[in-house]
């Protein structure tokens, strides 16, 4: 399996002309518990070229994407976050790109920019963002899915 992700994320930096900085687990298998019918939630971090960053164009309505996804299937979902938008999020103390830098399955890792947001994310760390964002999400999942007479174990 490992070879087919790195195959998939070589695909991506050629079809996308971009470089991945970092690429890991971030669903059930990194959280230690996956299932029999658990995917692969690959999760990575990537750059454009220098060029992209200089030009003035924009893409799309508005700004340039950033954000890559690929279709999801049964085996693969595969997305990623372009640096600048996951450094954003960084300083906001967003759980799970922190949950990407501490994945226990790293795929690829290029460069030392994973090292340093890691250390730099003790002294940016905010616990208020985490419990905001986890309350929230608790409070979504017990409207959305626990009310029910029956309710799938993953919920």
């Amino acid at each position: 399996m490992n070879k087919m992700i790195l195959d998939a994320l070589k695909k991506i930096e050629t079809d996308d002309n971009v470089k991945i900085l970092y690429a890991c687990e971030a669903g059930s298998r990194a959280w230690g518990f996956p299932s029999k019918a658990s995917d692969y939630d690959v999760r990575f971090i990537y750059v454009h070229p220098a060029d992209y960053y200089l030009s003035i164009d924009l893409v799309g309505v508005g700004k340039k994407r950033d954000v890559i996804e690929l279709p999801i299937n049964d085996l693969l979902d595969i997305s990623g976050w372009e640096l600048t938008k996951a450094l954003k999020l960084f300083r906001k103390s967003h759980p799970p790109l922190l949950e990407w830098l501490r994945s226990s399955i790293v795929y690829y890792e290029a460069f030392s920019t994973i090292d340093q947001m890691n250390m730099l994310s003790e002294s940016i760390f905010a616990p208020s963002s985490c419990l905001y964002h986890y309350l929230n999400m608790a409070n979504k999942n017990f409207r959305e899915f626990l009310q029910a007479d029956h309710v799938k174990i993953k919920k």
